[in-house]
């Protein structure tokens, strides 16, 4: 009989009570106000002042009293839950003798102090219950002082003569949840609490802001606890005769009040719904609770009536049946009623309130589509709970099994919700079949029906909807366990395949993973019961068992060539297979080839899913092989393969286990060759693996450390194990700052800072309070003493924190945002003095530079300094409230600028980095906006945005009075204002050019000034939203803005938002306008409520009125403001503001156009449509904009009939966003994909107002052909487009739709092609699966059998793409063979139809095309006919006339390439086919691999090359480019199997190759034809060249080469170059290696440029330089591999150079070739730039290759020169160029070695060497001289003669010095550098 039911769950489901209760009390700002630190003190006297306790428990008691107040102290959740926690441990630790002898008076203190903590953490209920249970030790003590001083204040809150406040309620509810004692003393108070309740009931229902506000809600939610806390003493004054008490009687009306719709709040109402059930529940006599329940299910009535409960009776009136007044009532009873209730008759034996009373409502609400429907599918898979729970007691009532109409009604309840876009529905909805399923299970085991056919029809189902569809999978795993997996895939044979194609895509994947996951249990579960065998089977008999079924589909999942396939088939398939079939491992391993594709990165994730599910690791002595594999995938080309291995390297299930050694030592090689990787997957992957792996060693370490306070100490293995961890964080931290210099590229510098951070979060004790999980362990300080000690991990010195300082001001927004987050997080709360002093300055001057980007690094200094500033300015008042009334200060100045000089202001105080500054200071940095700003500091901000708001609209106007003017100057007038203004400022010729001509371009003062404007406005809005709603959050009297200020505001936001045309400043700015709409629209001021809704009646107004101005495209700001206000309303009530907005649109939108409207102005209509559209598409209103989808749709069907194009076009967009918000999700997770996942039955179930409306519109337009008129109907081709983007549904509701068959048909014969199109795809989802083929066979049979019988073209063609889409979709069916016969036969009759006889193109092309559909499904003779004609058509030359006679020809060339035969005859044809037929045929070769090892290959080779000379001369460039491509293509194998040697072209003849090669050189050397047609010819002549002897022909050709791999060459070229590198490349420098001496100089320039191309900026560009490389590497071993195994980039890069070094040191070029990648050392430019600040443009010139990094290729190359001068006595030539090239650089070396040592670098930051510092230039130049420094170094020990130029000791001196003077100063240069160093003393 005890409610299984807790008041705090019932509240959360409802996810309620902390959206109200955060709008009055927030606790990220919430203060302590009874509670003070000086309270603890007193108390911490008066323990002291105790003789009976030792001076330990003292320390320890104040020690707890430290963590109290710290928790009061503290503003974040996780630091309070913590301080708390520690408190309660610490309280726990003392004896509890020690605390029985502490006198009754401090105990009483102690007491208070702890109800004073907990009255301030009302609203934090977790926090009260860890404090009750304090108060429970001290109770344990002296349980009366501790309830009595309860006692006493509820007695007092109690008999207060004020009415209750927010406050009190909260109070009392907390102490009715969270406090034992509190509870105790409510029940002999409750009559008392009962009447202050009812007391403030008038109060709550006379206001209506209190009635549906937070007041209203904790209302209820005391009368919710108060009847489920204490039943016992409710039911005494509601169920007795003698006690009946007023007060429940006016809560009761109360409460159905709320419930009938007197409060707007959905929540509040839901609540008092679940409260009036709970008051029916309160007597133990069943009864009346049955008697109260079934009175309350007269909620339905429209007419007044009365509720009895018990004694008390209510009359209840009706007010507003939106259906949330059921809905209440349905959850309350199900939710709180007993089993007897739910189960009990009225009037009728045989029916019970559950299914008689309830469920009616129920099936009712998830019919009618409310907009609270995830409520009301909530409440239905309750009412499944529930009756599940009674199941027995039902049988007893009704005696029978469940009805079959009520099994029907629930599938279908179900399944109509499994396919809803509704958020979380979908999912509610297999919760609700699984219980459904054991529902009908139990009823079918208890009446013996062991038929269970609805498991059948169920699955049945289930198979026939297309793969798509979510609602596939969701009822699988319910039905699974009562059916079995043999079962199920009997009926259901595609599902392997099926969930393949959804691991394929995003959305269906979980629930795909989830199926086989059930499958593979069920599979062992079964194979477990149906042995015979003792012992049972083992985990190989498993495996075995297994494979049968399921390898094949886990193998193809993971060699597959998606790599989201991949992806999912590792992470979510493999595991569970692991887990449950273990013995599947080796299957697996023995089944994978490493050579062949895929293979590779299957054998990783295999290998990875086995080591996290076994815990065994797999790098024993004997993994030999494992080992070489592993490396072998480390090095791979391809991310994935490499992701997955470096994954298995470091992932662990035990985080105590260290690494070995192997594991070490590969890490140290793979991590410094993969840091700049261009995936960002990769990035994020390769964080976590490493993640993974620094927490192994940090819980590896920390158990070693713990072992040292062992008697023997450390083992040496645990020492060694300890260092080894140590020295790889600290190695790792150094290579991340090395790295973080500003020439490394963007990608290196966001890995090694997402590195740094997981070094930081895992080896620090840096204590995150808003994490959750991720902290460290408690113990860290004693592994970081420990390393400290060793003289590492100092992470955070001061040279480490100017490198961090310098990225700051990196390129990359999120290069500075990660910096700056690690620089708060983890280093010391303060900066060093010379530090803040030096970023002030610099912060100061980039706030005023007109660069966007540099004000926003300006911005983010300032934050840095707000956090961290300390000594920058005078003792005093706070660092940080100085720095805020300097911004303040300076924001006027800016303004003031403004106003008397705008083009100086836009080029010297910009006003934008001021307006960021401040937003990101005063409201991302906790606690300065209360520390610095006033109430009249507030105001004064308020006034100057608007301020500057007006002046900067004036600028855009032109005209400073714009205060009339809500419509948005033209870009025209914009730019003619601000031109006026430049002349005014003296500018001449702003605006023209040198002939006094107008400019199309905009000058740099215009750009300016245009930037300045829109920027500043787009911050401004941001700015002011946020401020507004942080001060309003803080509900605090000293900080606050008045009416008047909010209303200023709004103005602001209005003027820019509508005045404004810029779309990123009116999107920015409707940032900050949502958060102040939804800051308004919570507060309790009637009167700041009403501004926004104000504000949206004035932009329907303006909306509404006419325009005087140009078209404005899509409304432009209008629908934003319209949104903004909308998108804050609450969602938990009715939204009236939405449901306004919504008519007043579509009132506007439906009105007639004027008799005199204008086309080139903004007409009412076409705004309101593009608000819709705004409203529809966003995405804060997807939800519930859905229930006006319909009307909305209608709408916008409807207006495409306009005979004014912008509403046809504004009506098109809006309509276009409809479907997408409609149909929800893509399958591929992709917009305009050509179907969506929703089945055309749940289509319109979800819509059903749409059927009607879509189908009279079909049978409109199909009436009109019928009728044999022409008439036009816009609105078709939308209508079918929706139509053709539903999938089939199941058998049964397809059929339903079959009257949409006959238009669909009709619609066939439109003279329009697209019509036609999309009639035959929107025609398969309205045909139910089993009609398919007769669908089909009844479309054949009315094709015409001969030309004799008189036939509509347009029909035939109709007709014929019917066909084609049905039978298309019916393949992809389990259909046979055999059922497809007659069909085929009666299609093959009508061959007439692609025959000259038929004169349309068009119709036999659409024939043709089926029969490629259906080819295996075609007799042989049959083929071979069709086949005989379309060969002779193709020799046909097509008359242009003929509308698709070229698409005819390609259709055909397609279709005999699709037989290898014809396809050899269609080839060999090539020189006689017309233009078209060629062009056709050679791109067939290029789509299509399938001739590729068969013997079609080699007709098609000696096609091309009999064609190639007149492919060459031949004008039509379309055809030439792609003959080239094609020619490639054939004559170079796949790059998956490039085998060795390279392909060597058939013998030519030496003057036919000559001429055509000749013919390629000179388009080449000309730059004839563009990019694409250049990069095609320099690969094909490459191929030509791949194996010629003639070296004047190849030295052209490396000057080719030579010419297109500069970075500012295209990118085809670039490509191309290193697809030539390939081509023709591998076979010279290959050649070069054996016996052709006289290739060498060439192969040093082709290594050089293999070397440039691994440095470009291209991904596909390096990667094909790659390939490059692994063929060279290949062609070097002693036999051949059979596939080349292709290298990842930068280990190609070392690859080329070791080549270059072994092979070609001796070479005349190699020298040039390795110092042509050094950057230059010149440091006089950069000292001179950099003291420079003015910024001389706007924009700034990127880097022609930004990709390039000078330093790294400086550390890279340096070891190769030092190889290099080892050789300088074996070679006479290598020695003269050495010495040429000393005698040039020494002077250069040494006036450079000079400037650095006169750098002023002392203990305090100079700002000059901040400036060098984050120069990128500075960097590659240092690294180029420290480079040529040791190499000249390392040269004069070879070369005495060279020895006069520098004193080499002198210079390694130098050098040694000047690297310790730069590390000290945030220059880290790489160890090659010091090992070089250190070599040459």
């Amino acid at each position: 009989m005890r409610l299984s039911l807790r008041l705090s769950s019932v509240v959360h489901a409802w996810s309620c009570a902390q959206r109200f209760e955060l709008t009055s009390l927030k606790l990220a700002t919430m203060t302590i106000i009874n509670f003070s630190s000086g309270q603890a003190d007193a108390v911490m006297k008066s323990l002291v002042l105790e003789d009976q306790i030792s001076s330990d428990v003292k320390d320890t008691l104040r020690v707890f009293l430290q963590k109290l107040t710290e928790n009061a102290k503290s503003t974040g959740k996780r630091s309070r839950e913590r301080s708390l926690e520690e408190a309660s441990q610490i309280l726990q630790k003392i004896p509890k003798e020690a605390l029985h002898s502490l006198q009754s008076a401090a105990l009483c203190q102690l007491a208070q102090l702890l109800l004073a903590l907990q009255l301030e953490a009302v609203t934090v209920s977790s926090a009260c219950r860890k404090l009750d249970q304090i108060l429970q030790v001290l109770a344990e003590i002296n349980y009366s002082i501790v309830f009595e001083v309860v006692t006493q204040y509820l007695l007092k809150l109690l008999h207060q003569k004020q009415v209750f406040t927010l406050k009190d309620l909260q109070i009392a509810c907390m102490f009715l949840e969270d406090s034992t004692m509190g509870r105790e003393v409510l029940k002999t108070e409750c009559t008392t609490l009962l009447g202050k309740v009812a007391e403030l009931i008038p109060v709550v229902m006379a206001d209506e802001e209190a009635r549906n506000g937070p007041l209203c809600y904790q209302t209820v939610k005391v009368c919710l606890q108060v009847f489920q806390l204490l039943p016992g003493q409710v039911a005494l004054v509601v169920y007795s005769k003698d006690s009946v008490n007023m007060s429940v009687r006016k809560i009761l009306e109360f409460l159905m009040n709320i419930i009938l719709g007197e409060a707007s709040s959905r929540d509040t109402r839901l609540l008092a719904g679940t409260a009036v059930a709970m008051l029916l529940t309160t007597p133990s006599d069943s009864q009346c609770a049955e008697s109260a329940a079934w009175s309350l299910l007269q909620i339905n009535n429209m007419e007044p009536w009365r509720l009895t409960v018990g004694e008390l009776q209510v009359d209840c009136r009706p007010r507003c049946q939106d259906g949330v007044d059921r809905l209440a009532v349905c959850r309350g009873l199900l939710t709180c009623c007993r089993n007897d209730i739910l189960v009990s008759h009225h009037g009728n034996q045989g029916t019970c309130l559950l299914l008689n009373g309830l469920f009616p409502f129920i099936s009712a609400l998830c019919e009618e589509k409310l907009d609270c429907h995830y409520y009301v599918f909530q409440v239905f898979t309750i009412w499944l709970k529930r009756l599940k729970e009674c199941l027995s007691e039902v049988w007893e009532v009704t005696g029978a099994p469940l009805d079959s109409d009520l099994q029907q009604q629930l599938t279908q309840i179900i399944w109509s919700n499994a396919e809803s876009p509704l958020d979380g529905v979908a999912e509610v909805a297999r919760s609700a079949f699984c219980l459904f399923m054991e529902i009908y299970e139990k009823d079918c085991l208890h009446f013996g029906n062991a038929e269970k056919r609805l498991y059948v029809e169920l699955l049945n189902r289930i198979s026939e909807l297309p793969w798509e569809s979510k609602a596939k999978y969701l009822p699988l795993t319910a039905i699974l366990p009562y059916t079995g997996t043999d079962k199920v895939l009997e009926l259901y044979p595609a599902l392997p395949s099926h969930i393949l194609k959804c691991l394929s895509t995003n959305h269906l994947s979980p629930c795909a993973s989830e199926v086989y996951k059930f499958l593979l249990q069920e599979q062992k579960r079964e194979l477990f019961k149906n042995s015979s065998q003792e012992p049972p089977p083992t985990d190989q008999d498993l495996a075995i068992q297994w494979a049968r079924r399921w390898q094949p589909v886990i193998l193809e999942a993971l060699t597959s060539e998606l790599t989201l396939l991949q992806n999912n088939a590792s992470c979510h398939l493999l595991p569970s297979t692991l887990r449950a079939f273990p013995g599947a491992f080796n299957s697996l391993l023995s089944a994978l080839d490493h050579t062949a594709p895929g293979h590779l990165h299957a054998w990783a994730c295999v290998m990875s899913a086995q080591r996290v599910t076994s815990g065994h690791s797999l790098w024993s002595a004997d993994s030999t092989h494992a080992l070489k594999t592993l490396r072998l995938a480390l090095s791979s080309l391809d991310d994935s393969i490499r992701l997955a291995a470096v994954n298995l390297l470091c992932c662990s299930p035990k985080t105590k286990e260290a690494p070995s050694q192997v594991e070490y030592s590969t890490l140290r090689e793979f991590i410094p060759l993969n840091l700049n990787s261009e995936s960002s997957p990769f990035r994020q992957h390769l964080q976590a693996a490493l993640r993974k792996f620094l927490v192994r060693i940090r819980d590896s370490c920390m158990a070693s450390i713990k072992g040292q306070n062992r008697k023997k100490g450390l083992t040496e293995e645990e020492d060694a194990e300890l260092k080894q961890g140590v020295e790889f964080v600290d190695w790792l931290s150094q290579l991340s700052l090395i790295y973080l210099t500003p020439d490394s590229n963007y990608q290196r510098k966001k890995t090694v800072l997402l590195l740094l951070s997981a070094i930081l979060e895992t080896c620090t004790d840096t204590w995150s309070p808003d994490r959750k999980k991720g902290q460290p362990p408690a113990n860290m300080s004693a592994l970081i003493n420990w390393a400290k000690v060793r003289g590492k991990w100092d992470f955070f010195s001061k040279s480490k924190l100017l490198v961090l300082i310098g990225c700051l001001e990196d390129s990359t927004n999120e290069i500075r945002e990660l910096s700056a987050e690690l620089l708060l997080r983890f280093f010391p709360p303060s900066l060093p003095d010379d530090v803040t002093t030096v970023l002030f300055s610099r912060a100061d001057r980039l706030l005023q530079s007109p660069r966007v980007q540099e004000a926003q690094m300006g911005a983010l200094m300032i934050k840095l300094l707000l956090q961290k500033v300390d000594g920058a300015f005078e003792q005093g008042e706070k660092q940080s409230v100085k720095l805020i009334m300097f911004l303040l200060t300076k924001l006027q100045h800016h303004y003031l600028t403004a106003r008397n000089d705008m083009l100086l202001a836009a080029r010297t105080t910009p006003i934008h980095g001021i307006v960021s500054a401040l937003q990101k200071g005063l409201l991302e940095v906790p606690g300065v906006l209360v520390e610095s700003i006033t109430q009249r500091i507030a105001g004064d901000i308020v006034s100057l945005l608007e301020k500057l708001t007006l002046l900067l609209l004036g600028v855009l106007y032109g005209d400073q009075d714009t205060e009339e003017k809500d419509v948005p100057p033209s870009f025209c007038d914009m730019g003619n204002a601000i031109s006026s203004l430049i002349g005014q400022g003296g500018v001449e010729r702003g605006g023209l050019d040198e002939d006094g001509e107008e400019n199309v371009l905009l000058s740099e003062e215009h750009s300016l000034v245009l930037t300045c404007c829109w920027v500043s406005l787009k911050e401004i809005g941001i700015f002011l939203g946020s401020l507004v709603e942080r001060i309003l959050s803080l509900h605090w009297k000293e900080l606050t803005l008045t009416v008047e200020e909010l209303r200023r505001a709004s103005k602001v936001f209005k003027d820019i938002i509508l005045k404004c045309r810029h779309w990123g400043a009116v999107e920015g700015c409707c940032i900050g306008f949502t958060k102040f709409c939804r800051a308004l629209l919570c507060s309790s001021d009637p009167e700041i409520k009403q501004i926004p809704s104000i504000m949206l009646q004035q932009g329907l107004s303006v909306l509404q009125s006419p325009r005087s101005t140009s078209v404005t495209r899509r409304a432009a700001g209008l629908p934003m403001l319209i949104l903004g206000v909308l998108a804050a309303e609450d969602a938990s009530k009715s939204r009236p503001l939405l449901a306004h907005t919504i008519n007043t649109l579509l009132k506007t939108s439906e009105a007639p156009l004027p008799q005199d409207w204008d086309q080139t102005l903004d007409l009412p209509q076409v705004c309101a449509v593009h608000t819709l559209q705004a409203l529809v598409k966003g995405s804060s209103l997807g939800v519930a904009v859905l229930q006006y989808t319909p009307v909305v749709a209608i709408l916008s069907l409807t207006l495409l009939s306009s005979p004014c194009w912008a509403m046809r076009n504004a009506a098109l967009q809006l309509y276009s966003s409809l479907c997408t918000r409609m149909l929800g999700q893509q399958p591929a997770g992709q917009e305009g994909s050509a179907h969506s996942g929703m089945s055309s039955p749940s289509f319109f179930n979800l819509y059903p107002a749409l059927q009607p409306f879509l189908l009279g519109a079909l049978e409109s337009a199909a009436k009109d052909l019928h009728d044999a008129t022409l008439l036009l109907h816009p609105s078709l081709y939308p209508v079918l487009t929706l139509l053709a983007k539903l999938q089939p549904g199941a058998e049964e509701q397809t059929r339903a739709l079959s009257e949409f068959l006959p238009p669909l048909f009709l619609l066939a014969a439109s003279p329009v092609y697209g019509v036609r199109v999309m009639s035959s795809r929107a025609l398969v989802a309205m045909v139910p699966l089993s009609e398919y083929l007769a669908t089909v066979l009844q479309l054949v049979e009315k094709l015409p059998e001969s030309q004799d019988v008189v036939c509509c073209h347009n029909r035939l063609h109709g007709q014929l793409l019917q066909i084609e889409a049905v039978l298309a979709r019916a393949l992809k069916t389990n259909i046979s063979r055999s059922s497809l016969s007659e069909v085929m036969t009666r299609f093959e009759s009508r061959l007439w139809l692609a025959s000259l006889r038929q004169r349309c193109p068009l119709v036999r092309m659409a024939y043709v095309d089926i029969v490629r559909l259906m080819r295996g499904h075609c007799s042989g003779a049959f083929l071979a006919q069709l086949s005989s004609q379309l060969l002779q058509e193709i020799h046909r030359s097509p008359n242009v006339l003929e509308v698709g006679s070229a698409a005819f020809h390609q259709s055909v060339v397609n279709f005999l390439c699709g037989d290898p035969e014809w396809s050899c005859q269609v080839w060999q044809s090539l020189a006689n086919g017309n233009a078209i037929v060629r062009l056709s045929l050679v791109k067939s070769a290029i789509e299509g691999h399938g001739w590729r090892g068969t013997d079609l290959q080699e007709v098609i080779e000696r096609a091309l090359q009999a064609n190639l000379k007149k492919a060459l001369l031949d004008q039509n460039v379309e055809y030439r480019g792609a003959f080239l491509t094609t020619l490639v293509e054939v004559m170079t194998p796949e790059e998956e199997s490039f085998a060795l040697p390279p392909p060597c072209p058939p013998r030519f003849e030496e003057t036919w190759l000559q001429e055509c090669v000749e013919v390629l050189f000179t388009d080449l050397e000309s730059d004839r034809g563009g990019p694409v047609l250049i990069s095609t010819a320099l690969c094909a002549v490459s191929l030509l060249l791949s194996q010629s002897v003639d070296l004047s022909l190849l030295q052209r050709w490396c000057k080719l080469l030579e010419k297109h791999r500069c970075p500012e060459a295209p990118e085809a070229l670039r490509i191309s170059c290193a697809q030539a590198l390939c081509l023709c490349g591998v076979s010279v420098v290959t050649r070069s290696l054996t016996d052709s001496l006289v290739l060498i100089e060439l192969s040093t320039s082709l290594i050089n440029t293999g070397i440039y191309l691994l440095q470009d900026e291209s991904p596909q560009v390096r990667a094909k330089a790659a390939i490059f490389a692994s063929l060279l590497c290949c062609s070097r071993r002693p036999e051949a591999p059979q596939r080349c195994f292709y290298m990842q980039v930068n280990q190609a890069l070392h690859s080329l150079l070791d080549l270059l070094l072994e092979r070609f040191w001796d070479a005349s070029g190699t020298l040039e070739a390795l110092m042509c990648h050094l950057p230059d050392c010149d440091l006089n430019v950069l000292l001179k730039e950099s003291k420079e600040t003015q910024c001389r443009s706007l924009y700034e010139r990127d880097e022609a290759n930004v990709f390039a990094e000078p330093s790294v290729i400086s550390e890279c190359l340096l070891q190769y020169l030092l190889h290099l001068v080892k050789h300088y006595p074996e070679s006479s030539t290598l020695a003269k160029n050495l010495e040429h090239w000393a005698r040039n650089s020494a002077a250069i070396v040494k006036e450079n070695l000079t400037i650095c040592m006169q750098l002023q670098l002392g203990n305090v930051l100079n700002p000059d060497w901040l400036s060098l510092l984050i120069d990128p230039r500075f960097h590659g130049a240092l690294y180029g001289l420290f480079t040529r420094a040791i190499i000249l170094l390392q040269l004069f020990k070879k070369c005495d003669s060279i020895r006069p130029l520098l004193d080499p000791l002198s210079l390694s001196t130098d050098l040694q010095d000047i690297q310790r003077r730069f590390i000290l100063n945030g220059v880290f240069l790489p160890q090659v550098f010091t090992d070089a160093l250190a070599q040459t003393d």
